[in-house]
């Protein structure tokens, strides 16, 4: 009889985008092949704010805004019947992706879906997973029928 553990983890970066829920997905499908569990890891930025000594309730409000779209994709992944769990980072989304690699037997990640020169470009969180994480990563491209804003 097959064990029923997950044998190990598929890393997958949320962000509530289109692109996203495709990763998503593909990487669920990916765990029910290889009896993997998911890893869902959504990172909320605070750029210049960060630094502001007026920062007020901005801090909060979108620490709580990004565990709500963790939450969404939590609850997407598990009607899947895959074992999933999420992380919430503060911070640079390459390094939590990157980070969140080191025990993993695959990263996926969405593109950008920019048509013309742009679109030849990986977005920058993807660009850096593919040349700084510890494990396989694969990129999923927007669908075909997403125009050029994915």
């Amino acid at each position: 009889m097959p064990d029923s553990k997950p044998n190990g983890t598929i890393v997958v970066g949320v962000d509530g985008s289109a692109n996203g829920r495709r990763a998503l997905a593909w990487a669920l499908e990916e765990a029910r092949l290889r009896h993997l569990s998911c890893l869902l890891v959504h990172t909320v930025e605070f750029g210049m704010a960060a630094a502001s000594p007026y920062m007020g309730t901005a801090y909060e409000e979108l620490r709580t805004a990004g565990q709500g779209v963790l939450d969404d994709e939590l609850a997407f992944a598990r009607q899947s019947g895959i074992p999933v769990d999420g992380r919430l980072e503060l911070g640079s989304a390459a390094h939590a992706l990157i980070e969140a690699s080191r025990d993993a037997e695959l990263l996926v990640v969405g593109s950008r879906g920019h048509g013309g020169f742009v679109g030849l470009l990986l977005g920058s969180v993807s660009t850096a997973c593919v040349h700084h994480a510890r494990c396989p990563v694969l990129i999923v491209p927007p669908s075909a029928d997403a125009g050029e804003n994915g």
